[in-house]
């Protein structure tokens, strides 16, 4: 088998109540164990999608339904690992975003091994999104599929639709957890088991059939009341200290900076509450975020030891970053937005794409795994490597190049929300304004990296002129 890869990514949930405008919101940044794994935005309709499928990095294969629903994803631009399609909804507006790799602990290894001939990653939208009319039924049919099939890692994996929001964890090679986000609320949720009080009597949780017995024969709980699964089956190590935990506070401080915790709290909540009510434009800044005004900013003015000691949520790692909202303010053929943005988080802008279409923008689609700056994944990563080596000198031009460029697209989502009804084919009505975006996107960048090159050709080391 091809050697396992691993992402390590953040992940964002906003109840529908919680949402400025009565969306629920599931957002994550896809980040690659590599810097550079280039990414593709497509559409997979029902006569593409396989009716049987085999992992590429394990034994797993399995026949899939007749009747698959065309949705969008962001896969790998080379499959050679498999597809890998990481986010995406249906043409039901469920929308699912998988995964973000999480921890465990030897007590439920112990009980319930890993399952090296399982699914992981590469498989869960493609096994589980074009089979799917509601969030419940994702958690539903991914547990059946790891009850009986197994997992060869542990992943946190999230579903939404217009009214629901649920976050699912995989637990060992069999069992599993999953929580619906009360209307209200929000999730931070980093590399780490992330789902703390569980009721098991509740109909907002749902678990594998057992889970609740295993935990009493094999005297897995070490709390004296209730059940907590991230004491339970998660984590609490002096990595999760630097590389998970940071990222949580840091992400809850911004929400609610009346929290009174630390970069290190092992037991920050899961399910949190802010007055605010929170905008897109919020998700995507705590995605991008890199511990701005603390002294852990690796480009603040902290110490050089003080810079390197937390794991920041915006990396050169992120590949590329996805909101998925369902809208309840508008008809359903419109209310279903991928907004998108590829590469490191801290030189791009996040568009909103309509998801009922059956293709997308070609400098978005056609990716290749070789450099090529005509094509989104690449000018982004190209803003983000210029950008890095002198964040102070750019970081204004970014900040207005992200405003104009999300604040033109969102006009344009206006105007096409008001025309929508009088296009006389509404996938290729949304399939031109969707382009249009692409297009703003890619000539802003553009402009951006102008401007960057510009600014940074008089600081270049090698110079010399006779006024010197």
């Amino acid at each position: 088998m091809t050697k396992r890869v691993k992402g390590s990514c953040t992940t964002v949930l906003v109840g529908k109540d919680a949402s400025i405008d009565g969306s629920t919101i599931i957002a994550r940044n896809e980040d690659g164990n590599v810097p550079l794994q280039p990414q593709k935005f497509v559409v997979v309709n029902p006569d593409e999608q396989p009716r049987h499928y085999q992992s590429v990095l394990s034994s797993f294969n399995i026949d899939l339904p007749d009747n698959p629903l065309r949705y969008t994803e962001t896969p790998n631009a080379d499959p050679k690992e498999g597809v890998w399609g990481a986010a995406g909804i249906n043409s039901d507006n469920v929308a699912m975003s998988s995964t973000e790799t999480i921890t465990t602990n030897a007590r439920i290894l112990g009980v319930d091994p890993l399952d090296d001939n399982g699914i992981g990653e590469e498989d869960m939208p493609t096994l589980v999104l074009p089979y799917i009319h509601s969030a419940r039924e994702g958690v539903q049919r991914l547990g059946s599929i790891i009850e009986k099939y197994g997992t060869y890692e542990s992943n946190g994996i999230a579903f939404s639709d217009n009214q629901e929001v649920w976050w699912f964890e995989s637990i060992g090679g069999h069992h599993w957890a999953a929580v619906r986000i009360p209307d209200d609320a929000y999730v931070v949720a980093p590399n780490r088991m992330n789902i703390d009080h569980f009721d098991f009597d509740s109909d907002d949780t749902m678990s594998a059939t057992d889970l609740q017995d295993i935990i009493a024969t094999y005297h897995m709980n070490p709390d004296k009341e209730g059940y907590n699964l991230r004491h339970i089956f998660g984590s609490a190590t002096i990595k999760d200290t630097r590389y998970n935990n940071p990222r949580a506070w840091y992400g809850q401080k911004y929400f609610n900076p009346e929290f009174d915790t630390t970069p290190i709290d092992q037991d920050l909540p899961f399910i949190c509450r802010t007055d605010k009510k929170i905008s897109i434009e919020d998700v995507k800044w705590v995605l991008s975020s890199h511990y701005q005004n603390t002294k852990y900013d690796p480009y603040g003015t902290g110490s050089d030891a003080d810079k390197k000691q937390m794991r920041p949520i915006g990396i050169n790692r992120n590949q590329e970053l996805h909101i998925l909202q369902i809208r309840n303010d508008v008809p359903d053929e419109i209310a279903a937005i991928h907004w998108l943005a590829f590469g490191p988080n801290t030189f791009n802008a996040v568009m909103p794409f309509y998801a009922n279409v059956t293709d997308t923008p070609a400098s978005y689609r056609d990716t290749k795994p070789e450099y090529e700056p005509t094509k989104m994944y690449w000018l982004s990563c190209t803003l983000a490597v210029l950008g890095d080596t002198n964040f102070g000198l750019f970081e204004d031009f970014e900040n207005l190049f992200e405003q104009n460029t999300v604040a033109a697209a969102r006009h344009m989502q206006i105007e096409a929300d008001k025309g929508y009804k009088d296009a006389a084919d509404l996938h290729a009505y949304l399939e031109e304004v969707n382009a249009k975006m692409a297009q703003t996107s890619f000539d802003n960048s553009n402009k951006l990296l102008g401007q960057m090159v510009a600014l940074a050709a008089p600081q270049m080391k090698l110079k010399f002129t006779l006024n010197d």
